[in-house]
């Protein structure tokens, strides 16, 4: 049977705290002698990436075709080989990982590789200054690096998108300091990087905005080590002596010598913290646990070691095992602790009885009953916190067996508590390599150790474990139809079975087959597309965006394909006419004028909305366009319609003409306008015509836009009756329209004389009832009435009525003996006066 929880326990704080050294892997052989390489971990049980120390001496009989260039070779915690990188791009500076298991490789001249675990990568750099003084030093955290530059100034880079580098404030360093360390801004409580920096005897920190010297008197220091709350930082002086302070340099928290501790030779490897609580000082064979009180452990390996700081404890990798060392956490403790009495222990020890059926079981059940719930959480809390499958069962089985005797309780934390353990007994096993503890899972989030698996190409772990939580597999299934797309790249040696896998239908199948099996229905096609574009195969990116149902996915990458005509065609059939819009745009930059109006008018009926679109956005924004577009097209009518929109807003004459006639001859090219044709070159001799009245009236008079009516009435105005009449003639104005334009022309002059004469001309086309009713509406009633002999003599008693000649209206029904239009004048005539003077007339009738 596995050995008790409490086997690996050691005391410290005088029995008040206890630290337990777990065995997670046994690894001899796997790893090199890491005395002899330069070595980067990444927390929460990441790999390690180990580069070969070029300064260090190795025997030749030791020595291996991998160090006859620049590697940096990636080890899982298990002593699994992951990944070999060769490095040609100049001196390392430093690598590190970033908090989403990538490695950073940065060089001297301040460019930065971003490395994924299937050897990948992006490329950025700290920009001009780096690249010209040279990078001296560097320290990467999980969100970000900082680099000490050749004129000693430090320079951030925040996020991992290739973001602008930021110098932070002048540190006034004339050397390269001691030792260095940064405190991540999520740590900090101005959430910016703080860079703390030996500088002699004092410690400077140096943020984005001010350099303060703490004013210390016990450095230089040789090592820094923030904790990983950021909260507390470990110092460790030239003599050996190790001091802990706070990090505002406040409190002083412990001291420690280490020069004292049994079994410590050479050099100090590492100072690391284990958890928050305490400090782990390496040397090559030994490695000293320092608690806050100066109590010590010691852990003693054949050869050299690597620490690893971790959230909760420490992750200790030597030549013969991966250790993980740590704080027995609180629950655990309560359990297991020996002459433990509390609620947990008891119902620990009655579910032992109870297993063992013994009727004790049933009385150490009876004496807890009010803090059973407590007790039965405080086991599932204790069951995640232990690395043996064994122990994890019987602590979930005692909480089972107490849960049996409560009336309300929820099983969620339970059940949840068991999903967690069997997902993390499954990412320890060896061949993954993931030794993350309960507490940095939850830390961390399910779908981020998803992710891990994903980018380690374990997809099907990956999938059973999304299935088994009840989460999406979306990611996961992106990332395998990625990884299956750059895998099945055509060679030129391909045949057989590999040459069949390559084709374009065959991967196109087998991933759309996969995404409807497994539910990723609703995963974006245009993300794999766009990766099958970035390694070459168009053909296939174009397949798969077949399947993408989202057009605002699909059109984008088809842009970048250059498959124009298809991303247009998505488009249109999309719908969505901001996105017609994009595309339109996107195509008039980058395509030459006759080859973007060749693509929109060989789509037919397809492309017919997006012509449509790009003729309303031409209208009003880009007018020579759509004149190309009109011509392109040979869209006669439409091109001339828009020459006269044009010529209306236009003030130039010659301009105006010049568009007139062009409408003209659009018009004349299509035989079934010539109606319209016509009309143009009318307008355009009109135009020519207004012209020269206004030359003949020294521009004077504006005549220059008028209708035909308009110019005849200002000619008339102006005493150019002549200029009337011939434009009369030249553009066949009939005799009503030109008799009714002349009598209200002469009117508005008073020229009541020229009128009369008008009037005696000929023969009035209009007759003369216009005559008196045009006068008399601008209230010139005698000259109206002059008019009224001339008209029809049934209307004239009426029209004097209009004119207000009553008496005359009167006469002339006495001339005509109509006495009934008379008696019907008498009833409507305005005063009484006039009222006497019609019975009179009538009177005289009789």
């Amino acid at each position: 049977m596995t050995d008790h929880p409490t086997t690996s326990w050691e005391a410290m704080q005088d029995g008040n705290a206890f630290y337990r050294r777990h065995q997670i892997y046994s690894i001899p052989g796997k790893l090199p002698n890491l005395g002899d390489f330069i070595t980067a971990g990444c927390r929460y049980g990441g790999p390690l990436a180990l580069m070969r120390d070029t300064t260090k001496l190795v025997a030749l009989g030791r020595a291996t075709p991998s160090f006859a260039k620049a590697q940096i070779q990636i080890y899982s915690s298990a002593g699994e080989g992951i990944l070999v990188l060769s490095w040609d791009q100049g001196k390392i500076i430093r690598f590190g990982w970033t908090g989403d298991e990538r490695l950073v490789v940065l060089n001297e001249e301040g460019a930065y590789r971003l490395y994924d675990l299937q050897g990948d990568y992006e490329q950025y750099s700290l920009g001009s200054e780096a690249a010209e003084m040279g990078v001296l030093d560097a320290r990467i955290h999980e969100n970000g690096i900082v680099a000490l530059t050749g004129s000693l100034t430090l320079v951030e880079v925040r996020d991992w998108a290739g973001g602008k580098p930021l110098t932070l404030a002048n540190s006034g360093l004339t050397q390269p300091p001691h030792s260095w360390a940064v405190i991540p801004p999520d740590l900090t409580i101005s959430r910016h990087v703080e860079v703390l920096m030996s500088v002699e005897s004092t410690i400077y920190s140096v943020d984005n905005l001010e350099s303060i010297d703490q004013q210390l008197s016990r450095g230089p220091f040789t090592h820094l080590a923030p904790s990983p709350n950021g909260k507390s930082l470990a110092l460790l002086t030239y003599s050996g002596l190790l001091w802990v302070v706070s990090t505002d340099f406040q409190r002083s928290l412990a001291e420690f010598n280490t020069a004292n501790a049994p079994g410590a030779e050479g050099e100090i490897r590492q100072v690391e913290w284990c958890g928050n609580d305490a400090v782990l000082v390496t040397w090559d064979t030994l490695a000293l646990l320092v608690g806050p009180f100066g109590d010590t452990l010691q852990y003693f390996y054949s050869g050299p070691t690597f620490a690893v700081t971790e959230s909760d404890g420490i992750r200790l990798v030597g030549p013969d095992s991966c250790d993980f060392v740590q704080k027995v956490p609180v629950s655990s403790v309560s359990v297991f602790r020996p002459g433990s009495t509390s609620p947990s222990a008891i119902l620990y020890d009655a579910w032992e009885n109870f297993t063992r059926r013994s009727p004790k079981a049933d009385e150490s059940i009876r004496n807890i009953r009010p803090e059973l719930g407590a007790a039965v959480n405080e086991c599932i809390d204790a069951a995640g916190r232990e690395w043996e499958p064994v122990w994890q069962r019987r602590l979930l089985s005692a909480a089972k067996f107490g849960q049996a005797f409560l009336d309300l309780y929820d099983p969620t934390d339970l059940v949840q508590m068991g999903q967690a353990l069997k997902v993390l007994n499954a990412v320890h096993y060896y061949e993954i390599g993931i030794p993350i503890t309960y507490a940095q899972y939850i830390q961390l989030s399910p779908s981020h150790l998803i992710n891990r698996l994903t980018s380690r190409s374990l997809h099907l772990l990956a999938l059973r474990i999304s299935s088994y939580l009840s989460l999406k597999p979306h990611a996961v299934l992106k990332h395998w139809a990625c990884a299956k797309i750059v895998r099945a790249r055509p060679t030129a040696t391909g045949s057989g079975r590999d040459a069949e896998l390559d084709g374009d239908d065959a991967v196109c199948k087998s991933i759309v087959e996969k995404f409807e099996k497994l539910g990723g229905d609703d995963v974006s096609y245009a993300d794999i597309a766009k990766r099958a574009w970035e390694v070459g195969r168009a053909e296939l990116a174009t397949k798969l965006l077949d399947h993408e149902p989202r057009a605002s996915d699909q059109v984008p990458l088809l842009l970048s394909m250059k498959e124009d005509r298809l991303a247009l065609t998505k488009a249109v059939e999309g719908g969505d006419t901001d996105l017609v819009y994009h595309v339109l745009l996107h195509l008039q930059r980058r395509l030459p004028l006759g080859s973007f109006f060749r693509l929109i008018e060989e789509g037919g009926d397809r492309l017919a909305p997006a012509s449509k679109l790009l003729q309303v956005y031409a209208r009003e924004q880009n007018r020579e366009m759509l004149r190309d577009f009109y011509y392109s097209d040979d869209r006669r009518v439409e091109s001339a319609v828009l020459c006269l929109e044009e010529a209306a807003t236009m003030q130039d004459p010659t301009a105006k003409i010049t568009s007139i006639k062009a409408a003209q001859k659009f018009f004349s090219e299509d035989k079934e306008r010539g109606f319209e044709a016509r009309t143009m070159e009318e307008y355009s001799r009109l135009l020519n015509t207004q012209q020269q009245l206004e030359k003949e009236a020294d521009g004077k008079i504006s005549f220059f836009g008028l209708s035909v009516n308009e110019t005849i009435r200002i000619c008339l105005t102006n005493g150019m009756s002549k200029r009337a009449d011939k434009i009369k003639s030249d553009f066949k104005v009939p005799d009503k329209r030109f008799w009714y334009v002349k009598l209200k022309a002469l009117t508005a002059i008073r020229d009541f004389d020229g009128l009369e004469a008008f009037a005696r001309s000929k023969r009035s086309p209009i007759g003369y009832e216009a005559f008196v009713r045009h006068l008399a509406e601008k209230g010139h009633l005698k000259e109206a009435a002059s008019y009224v002999p001339r008209c029809d003599a049934h209307k004239r008693v009426d029209l004097y009525v209009v004119c207000g000649e009553w008496r005359m209206a009167a006469k002339e029904c006495k001339d005509r003996g109509d006495r009934a239009k008379l008696e019907q004048l008498r009833k409507s005539c305005p005063n009484s006066l006039i009222a006497r003077e019609l019975e009179q007339v009538a009177a005289s009738m009789k």
